[in-house]
C-alpha cells in the first residue's frame, strides 16, 4: 500500500460530499478506489474551502468556485458548487451576479480568440496591449 489511507478513509469522505449536495461526483467516486490518491486530493480541496482565518471566507471562495466551473463548461462540478455555495449561505441573487460574471468572462474569452483570428483572415491590423 502507497499511504495509510483506507477504503474507510475514502468512504467518510464520499459521504461527507453527499450529505451536501445529495450525491457523489462520478470523479469523486472512480477516483475513490484509490485512497492513496483520492484522500489527499480530497484533502486538499477541503483545506481550500474550509480552512478558517484565510482572507475569503467560505462562501465567496464557493461563489468563485461556481463560477469558474460554470465558465469551463462544467456541468457536474457547476451543480455542485452551487450547492456548497447555497450550504454556505450564498443568495439567489449573489449566485445569479456570479454566473453573469462568469458568462461575460466566456463571452470576452471567446470574443478574444474569435476576434484575433477573424483580423488575422482578413488582414485587418491591431495593436496586441503591453501587459
Amino acid at each position: 500500500m502507497f499511504s495509510d489511507y483506507s477504503e474507510d478513509d475514502a468512504k467518510k469522505r464520499l459521504d461527507a460530499v453527499k450529505a451536501v449536495t445529495g450525491s457523489v461526483p462520478p470523479v469523486n467516486q472512480i477516483l475513490s478506489v484509490l485512497p492513496d490518491m483520492f484522500c489527499p486530493t480530497f484533502d486538499v480541496s477541503d483545506s481550500l474551502f474550509k480552512s478558517k482565518g484565510r482572507a475569503l471566507d467560505i462562501k465567496t471562495r464557493r461563489l468563485i468556485a461556481m463560477a469558474c466551473a460554470a465558465s469551463l463548461s462544467g456541468e457536474y462540478c457547476l451543480k455542485a458548487q452551487m450547492a456548497y455555495a447555497k450550504a454556505a449561505g450564498a443568495t439567489s441573487e449573489e449566485v445569479l451576479e456570479a454566473l453573469q460574471i462568469a458568462s461575460f468572462m466566456c463571452m470576452t474569452r471567446s470574443q478574444s480568440y474569435g476576434l484575433r483570428e477573424y483580423a488575422r483572415q482578413f488582414g485587418i491590423e491591431y495593436e496586441e496591449p503591453d501587459h
